[in-house]
């Protein structure tokens, strides 16, 4: 029954990317593109953060400063240097290396604190990083930021949204096997009941060191995408607004499910993209963060374990009820 299900989920999951891929071949709209390229990028970044939140039980409020780091790397490359294609690849290799030792340390130094513990020192390196940026201006000219010139393949569009496409379908299968390994079933059991797994012989800080760095990188990953798809970066990749959407996209779409994080993603950006078009039709859409905050709360109360949550809740109790059935009647047969 199981591996029933799991074989539709796939079919239904191979049709979607089977659709975003013609998306852009059925549709010439060039602001419909740009805005399911960005919902690509978020939903990179919201998944990292899910497997920190939602697989691990890691509340971080300093999410940003791995997505700023990627941000930042690829712009001083692409303006220090040739913007070719092996020094984009030299900064990916860069991020990679600075985001795995970052969250490696930030790590070590702060998961053996508990809740909200965590999650303000994180905060606090998440603004060290805000204030480097904002005074060392020769090399990221502060608030004002820079632009930067990007490789061939990514002046194109349709290229770059077809690879932002594939590196979401990528980290989503690739998340979807680490989580579902034995290290990922650890790191479950973490979440459920820290204390019983480290009585069972496991090194929790460890594989709390493993999510957050695997995590880290993932978010570098997302910032290098996001400021190649502007051409430009400045502090506001650092900020706390970066952490809070990967927050609720994670929340919206459902906690600990990846297929959650990407619907989250979607959501928030196209509430987002459509509330702003609307402030043109009348003047009280202005005011647009308001309705943003309504559809928000809205999603809370009908949907309290996030879309993909709340809808698997209510396929298990219609199968707990078809079950109990089946054995009321065996038994009165």
């Amino acid at each position: 029954m199981k591996s029933i299900f799991v074989q539709r989920k796939n079919i239904v999951y191979t049709i979607i990317a089977i659709l975003l891929i013609l998306f852009p071949f059925m549709n010439d709209s060039r602001s419909m593109m740009i805005l399911f390229t960005q919902v690509f990028i978020f939903a990179i970044f919201a998944m990292s953060y899910d497997l920190l939140l939602g697989f691990t039980g890691i509340v971080s409020f300093g999410h940003a400063m791995f997505f700023g780091i990627g941000a930042y790397a690829v712009g001083i490359f692409m303006k220090q240097f040739e913007p070719t294609l092996p020094y984009f690849l030299l900064a990916v290799v860069i991020t990679i290396l600075i985001t795995a030792i970052v969250s490696y340390v930030v790590g070590l130094l702060t998961l053996r604190l508990k809740s909200h513990f965590y999650a303000m020192l994180t905060l606090a390196f998440a603004s060290l990083f805000l204030v480097l940026a904002e005074k060392w201006r020769t090399l990221t000219h502060g608030n004002d930021g820079f632009t930067f010139r990007t490789p061939e393949i990514f002046r194109d569009r349709l290229d770059f949204y077809l690879i932002c496409l594939v590196s979401m379908i990528v980290v989503f299968l690739f998340l979807n096997r680490f989580t579902n390994s034995p290290l990922g079933k650890v790191l479950q059991a973490i979440r459920e009941n820290e204390q019983r797994t480290e009585s069972l012989g496991y090194s929790v800080i460890q594989y709390k060191i493993i999510a957050s760095v695997v995590s880290g990188v993932l978010a570098g990953f997302a910032g290098i995408l996001y400021s190649v798809s502007l051409r430009f970066v400045n502090t506001s990749v650092f900020t706390m607004d970066i952490t809070l959407d990967a927050l609720l996209m994670t929340i919206i779409g459902g906690v600990g499910t990846l297929i959650g994080a990407i619907i989250g993603a979607g959501l928030i950006e196209f509430a987002h993209h459509w509330l702003t078009e609307l402030a043109k039709v009348h003047w009280i859409f202005e005011r647009w963060i308001i309705f943003f905050g309504i559809i928000y709360i809205l999603v809370v109360m009908f949907f309290p374990r996030g879309i993909v949550g709340t809808v698997r809740n209510i396929k298990l109790k219609s199968k707990k009820r078809v079950t109990n059935k089946s054995e009321q009647q065996k038994a009165a047969g």
